[in-house]
């Protein structure tokens, strides 16, 4: 039976993939067919952030781990590695070719959920032994549970979290018996390194679970608890080098847009129990019929102590309800409801019910009447599910097929144990239709919702030869660090410059600093998802001052002229401070008036007319003739910006707005006096400019006084001469008083130091806990020999 127990994990994952995959093939999604899967996050985080990881295990990045020089004209990449690449699957995209990442990310994704349903098969047999089959079935439902399909295969890092639950569960166990005191820190360790965000929700679950645990089984030791929290602190510390990096990105990110929590009705949460449902805002809990079964069996399992039924079947309810309840909401998300799915602890409750059906599998296969009982709780499911709209023509079918299968394999099973010698058929039999059963809804569920998704989420074009062709057209112009490659205005993803390559402002992450965020919206940017998603600003004097000297416009690459250099030296005098006009903020860069602004909206001819209506959504057009612009804001959310309507070739020509009249204002940009501005900021310029992954060093000219300034947000982390860099207009600057030869500054983000120390003091304290355990043993009396002739029996899967 051993093992046999080893194949389980490995069913489970089989079971799993070949699920997610049958699914996908059926909706013709990507890579099966021609339908995108490239949706929301997906396509404007997670692939990208996989490029660049390609790219930083290949060599070919402008900079590194601490420093990413390509996006948001430079921002730290330490914080966003340990947020969406934390984990060890990330690293495989390092065997595809880079031109097949998409592939590579969806291969990453399946690999986990597998990983998570062989995890739990693990986790399961260790808490009780029982049938290994059973065990797979089970774990193969709880890696293909709703939450996963639909909600976290397009937010590939919330996945780590459904393999830290019942890794962490499976910690406690190693807590609770007092055992692998040392490799059950390094796997909290690894949970929270790969993804901290889910892995406290899990941590917190399995915590419970645990708890769960000791009650039922009436171990009231203060042992487990101490054993239980000093595990779990030293596994926190050991990711510290990570984690404070990550939490202190966002203490400095861009706020998120605030959320009201409102609870979902109890119609749709029953309704997302079952199968081919789909909400984006209610908790995605299927799990398959068989498990839903089982679990509602155990109430009336007589062969599982009633205590023991009582607590668990107590728990679950409690859980369910304390996703309904603000003040438990907020704790299961780190006191925040989050923007978009406000139940991303959902995998935690599927993980529960999972442990609840296997807890009562172990003790014996449920009889009529416990059978009865599951049933009456999925017809009450079923029932209570009956008013909501989120349910399908497809629903009610594949729940009554599914409840069908598993009430003929468990009956299967009885009828094999009172014919002994007929039980392995009857088993293989009750074995393919629960695994029938399983993998057919969540394909079914995985199909619906490939489909459903591309008509409720912004969805985008996988990576092909088009993205392959603007790359190589970037990498072909890039002059970087002598000038900035940008990707264009005209943006496939949110994150081009790590999918494409250049070094443009275009950003999006969770820890899109705050500074970056203001000084672009100060300068005429715009963004869109409420400030983190930044644009890339096509602009003739924010390119010079960010020294932009090619760029993706019209489908082809062009240069957009004489630019500063990307260290630059400023006269003395006051730094500037940021006002209103995003007009008059690019003026106070570049150091000189190259706009005029007329009160009636009409620009002189030769001058290039520019319109900055940063909440105006519509069209907008240069006299009657004039080619049409699109801009897109919606404040708070998305913000237009600043965009050339083209040279005035006619006098008195206006602008033309179509759509919603908001506020706006017409710059009329003069060429001669811009091309005046750069020439003389490229003649006080350092001579040479060295640039590494984590900084620079400017060789200056002799006597060079005033201040010297770098080309990028001035985001908290960046130090000059052994002190913290000064600000000049948000960029990063350092004064000099004409007696240096030359200036070096280096960037370390917020944090790291903490963290570093924070780990090698959980390491220290590692070492400590294992030294007083192993003295704890030595002095423990040696045990009784065992008496002669007796044998101890081990129970097996």
């Amino acid at each position: 039976m051993k093992i046999r127990s080893h194949r389980a994990p490995a069913l489970a994952a089989l079971l799993t993939a070949l699920a997610v995959c049958a699914g996908d093939a059926v909706a013709r999604t990507f890579p099966f067919g021609p339908h995108r899967r490239g949706v929301n996050d997906l396509a404007n985080q997670f692939v990208p952030y996989h490029a660049r990881l390609w790219d930083l295990l290949h060599g070919r990045t402008d900079g590194g781990l601490l420093l990413n020089w390509q996006s948001g004209w430079g921002t730290a990449f330490l914080p966003d590695l340990g947020t969406y690449l934390g984990s060890p699957f990330a690293l495989l995209v390092a065997l595809f070719a880079r031109e097949d990442i998409e592939y590579a990310v969806y291969t990453v994704t399946v690999l986990k959920m597998a990983a998570a349903s062989a995890t739990m098969v693990v986790t399961l047999l260790r808490m009780r032994p029982g049938p290994w089959w059973a065990a797979a079935v089970l774990g193969a439902s709880y890696g293909l549970c709703g939450w996963a399909v639909i909600e976290a295969t397009y937010n590939p890092m919330w996945l780590d979290g459904l393999i830290a639950f019942p890794l962490l569960c499976l910690v406690g166990e190693w807590v609770r018996e007092g055992r692998r005191p040392m490799l059950g820190p390094v796997v909290v360790a690894l949970c929270w390194a790969a993804n901290f965000y889910t892995a406290y929700m899990a941590t917190l679950g399995a915590a419970l679970v645990l708890l769960v645990r000791l009650a039922a089984a009436r171990e009231w030791s203060p042992r487990v608890p101490v054993r239980a929290v000093v595990t779990v602190s030293l596994g926190i510390g050991l990711a510290a080098p990570v984690l404070v990096p990550v939490f202190l990105g966002s203490r400095h990110a861009y706020p998120a847009l605030p959320r009201e929590f409102l609870p979902a009705g109890w119609t749709d949460v029953s309704a997302r129990l079952l199968p081919a449902t789909y909400s984006f805002t209610t908790p995605a809990a299927f799990l398959g019929t068989g498990t839903l079964l089982l679990a509602g069996a155990l109430l009336l399992h007589q062969e599982v102590p009633r205590r023991e039924r009582l607590l668990w079947t107590g728990f679950t309810a409690a859980v369910a309800v304390s996703f309904q309840w603000e003040p438990t909401h907020l704790l299961w998300h780190v006191f925040a409801t989050p923007n978009g799915s406000p139940y991303r602890q959902t995998f935690v409750l599927s993980g529960v019910l999972v442990v609840v059906a296997w807890t009562g599998l172990s003790y014996g296969w449920p009889g009529r009447r416990a059978l009865l009982g599951g049933a009456g709780v999925v017809a009450a499911v079923a029932a209570g599910a009956a008013a909501s709209a989120l349910v399908t023509v497809w629903t009610y079918p594949l729940l009554a097929a599914g409840l069908a299968a598993a009430c003929g394999a468990l009956w299967l099973v009885r009828r094999g144990l009172r014919a002994e010698r007929r039980a392995p058929r009857y088993e293989v039999v009750a074995a393919v239709l629960l695994a029938g059963v399983l993998v057919g809804q969540a394909a079914a569920t995985t199909a619906y919702t490939d489909r459903e998704r591309l008509g409720r989420l912004d969805d985008y074009p996988a990576y092909g030869a088009e993205h392959e062709r603007r790359r190589e057209a970037l990498a072909e112009a890039d002059g970087w660090p002598a000038y900035r490659t940008d990707s264009g205005r005209e943006q496939i993803t949110g994150n081009e410059p790590m999918l494409l390559g250049g070094q443009g402002a275009a950003y999006y992450s969770s820890h899109t600093p705050a500074v970056l965020t203001t000084t672009l919206a100060a300068l005429g940017g715009g963004w869109t998802s409420g400030g983190r998603n930044l644009q890339s600003l096509d602009n003739p004097v924010t390119d010079a001052v960010f020294g932009v000297g090619a760029r993706w416009r019209d489908d082809r690459v062009v240069r957009t002229g004489p630019v500063v250099p990307l260290v630059s030296v400023r006269p003395e005098g006051k730094a500037p401070r940021l006002g209103i006009s995003a007009y008059r903020n690019q003026e106070r860069l570049l150091g000189a008036r190259v706009y005029d602004l007329p009160a009636d909206g009409v620009c002189a001819v030769g001058r290039e007319v520019f319109l900055w209506a940063p909440q105006f959504r519509g069209t907008a057009r240069l006299g009657a003739d004039g080619e049409v612009v699109k801009l897109t804001g919606d404040m708070p959310r998305r913000r237009a910006a600043m965009t050339s309507l083209g040279v005035q070739r006619v006098a008195g020509a206006r602008p033309v707005l179509e759509g919603k009249r908001l506020w706006h204002r017409v710059g009329c940009l003069d060429r001669e006096r811009l091309a005046t501005a750069v020439a003389a900021l490229r003649a006080a310029a350092p001579t040479s400019v060295r640039v590494t992954d984590s900084g620079f060093r400017a060789e200056l000219r002799p006597g060079t006084r005033g201040t010297v300034v770098l080309a990028a947000p001035r985001i908290a982390g960046w130090s000059c001469e052994g002190r913290p860099a000064e600000t000049y207009g948000g960029l990063v600057a350092v004064r000099v008083n004409g007696s240096q030869t030359s200036v070096s500054c280096t960037f370390r983000p917020p944090g790291l130091r903490a963290g570093l120390g924070g780990g090698l003091v959980a390491a220290g304290g590692l070492a400590v806990w294992l030294w007083v355990l192993g003295r704890r043993r030595s002095w423990a009396p040696a045990p009784e020999a065992p008496v002669r002739g007796r044998q101890e029996l081990t129970p097996t899967a």
